[in-house]
């Protein structure tokens, strides 16, 4: 199969790329190839003929969206627009990463995949704006939302609260901000089974459960031989931010579970980021 990988140096990309050694790939990511620039990115992957490009590449601070939403739109809607345009005139499908971030947290019931959209911040917009392009343009695209995404040695959650924790001796972590950790590994195996299926759609992809931040970083210092430090229990509105958060963003798993993929606990996958950390 021919794959075009977008984001490739990224947590999620560098996983796939790992997975998908043995095919044929063509690996898309900055300096080398800007997904923003039309008259590069199109001919670059039309070129290469994929049967699928692998759409990773994101702008996902979510404070930075805020600060700068102009560059948000750019990258997450107008780069994927880019890619999309380019999918259509290679006649390849898409698969394109989204977010739990496009609903607005207000549910109380995990969301299910034909939930409507209603993002609260430059980030959900943008993506929100990403996934109707992607609708517009192609018939043939998976669109697969996930969330709290994580990887072995990458720049992410549990890494900052180790690191928090060892600096400051005291953590102080929300409450009520609700969604599902996931392993890069995990979503990775998930997302290459279902582009074998052709069974094109959208896809809530996450390690199955939900908890807090507050939760999901004690579950990790426990695991790391931090347990001692204390983490105090705060609630959103304590701890200020550029980018509004949605606090109820846990995502259901309808639709690939119909096809028999599901993803493991995300209790079950946090132990196999510690395994994969020691094993290094």
């Amino acid at each position: 199969m021919r794959i075009a990988i977008t984001g490739h140096k990224g947590q999620l990309g560098r996983e796939l790329h790992r997975r998908l050694a043995d095919q044929d790939l063509l690996l898309i990511d900055l300096p080398e190839a800007d997904i923003t620039e039309p008259a590069g990115i199109i001919p670059l992957i039309v070129g290469f003929r994929p049967d699928v490009v692998l759409h990773t590449a994101a702008y996902t601070d979510v404070d930075g969206c805020a600060r700068d939403p102009d560059l948000a739109f750019r990258v997450n809607t107008w780069g994927t627009q880019n890619v999309a345009l380019a999918c259509q005139r290679a006649g390849a499908a898409l698969l394109h990463v989204s977010t739990n971030e496009v609903f607005d947290g207000t549910a109380t019931e995990p969301y299910r995949e034909w939930d409507p959209r209603h993002p609260i911040n430059p980030y959900a917009q943008s993506k929100a704006a990403a996934e109707r392009v992607v609708e517009t343009l192609l018939t043939r695209f998976y669109i697969v939302r996930t969330s709290w995404l994580y990887a072995p040695g990458g720049h992410n959650f549990p890494a900052k609260i180790i690191r928090a924790a060892d600096t400051h001796g005291r953590l102080r972590v929300v409450t009520d901000e609700v969604a599902c950790p996931t392993y890069a590994p995990d979503l990775a195996d998930a997302i290459i089974h279902l582009i074998q299926t052709g069974h094109y759609g959208i896809y809530h992809l996450v390690n199955e459960g939900y908890c807090s931040r507050h939760d999901f970083a004690a579950r990790i210092l426990e695991r790391a031989g931090r347990g001692h430090v204390p983490v105090d229990r705060i609630v959103l509105a304590d701890y200020p931010r550029p980018s509004r958060v949605p606090p109820f963003t846990a995502l259901r798993n309808t639709c690939a579970a119909a096809l028999g993929l599901t993803l493991r606990p995300w209790e079950q996958a946090l132990e196999a980021y510690f395994q994969a950390q020691l094993e290094g």
